[in-house]
């Protein structure tokens, strides 16, 4: 099926789901994550998408709910929902600002201690850092050379298989992430999907951490990959610039489909 006809499809199911990774997919990766943000064009199609009936728009990311909320620019009136850490943590319109903690007690010293444990053992390698998460903690190695990355992969996963070998571990660009929850954002989608009583999904992500959720969806959904690499979505854009005009023709499709 043509993208055309997909878009097409998808702007005459009764109730959508547009669900979005949000870094390589909305905004471009950065080298300070937490200064990313949507490009102009992906935050106009987001808006035009949450403004159109029948429609609605999630975030569906690996970043904890706190950074996440952050870097989206998130509002407490915004009608976008939020689904962070990977589907361990969500937030809906109407919902408290502070959600509830996404681990039991026990957890999260166990996170807490294994992060400032991993901090220790990547002090000394150079552009290798942790960034905190809400179930865990991820290893970048964006900045790093070749030689540090294999010596910080090898000395954090010796750290995890010791101490915590049935945390979830996922693999990104320049980034090893570990948690102690196993979703992923194929529940997230499902739960999304559900709460929304989506007729078809639109799910779009960029890395090999949205394969889940792409692998996930049915014979009425759209799955879209930002990039290049092997992916199980049906439809292929070459970079955020043309998911972003996806996306506007959608709402626009969408909007005139619901004055006919």
């Amino acid at each position: 099926m043509s993208a055309d006809a997909c878009v097409e499809r998808l702007a005459r199911t009764p109730r959508l789901l547009v669900a979005l990774d949000f870094d390589g997919t909305l905004a471009p990766l950065a080298d300070r994550p937490m200064t990313a943000r949507m490009t102009p064009a992906a935050k106009d199609a987001v808006t035009a998408l949450v403004a159109t009936p029948d429609t609605a728009v999630a975030l569906v990311s690996g970043r904890s709910l706190h950074d996440l909320r952050e870097i989206a620019e998130h509002r407490l009136d915004s009608r976008l929902h939020l689904a962070a850490s990977h589907g361990a943590e969500y937030w809906h319109p109407g919902d408290p600002a502070e959600p509830a903690p996404a681990a039991d007690p026990a957890a999260l010293r166990l996170r807490d201690e294994l992060r400032a444990r991993a901090e220790q053992v990547v002090a000394d390698l150079e552009g290798v850092w942790i960034e905190p998460k809400a179930v865990g903690f991820a290893l970048h190695t964006r900045l790093a050379s070749d030689a540090d990355t294999v010596a910080a992969h090898e000395a954090i996963g010796a750290l995890m298989t010791a101490e915590a070998p049935d945390w979830r571990t996922r693999t990104g660009r320049d980034i090893l992430e570990f948690a102690s929850r196993h979703e992923g954002k194929d529940t997230a989608v499902a739960a999304l999907r559900s709460l929304v009583d989506a007729t078809a999904v639109l799910f779009a992500g960029d890395d090999v951490t949205d394969e889940d959720a792409l692998r996930s969806l049915g014979p009425d959904d759209l799955g879209v990959r930002v990039g290049a690499g092997e992916t199980a979505a049906t439809l292929c854009v070459p970079d955020i610039a043309a998911l972003a005009s996806l996306l506007t023709d959608l709402a626009d499709r969408r909007a005139r489909a619901a004055r006919e």
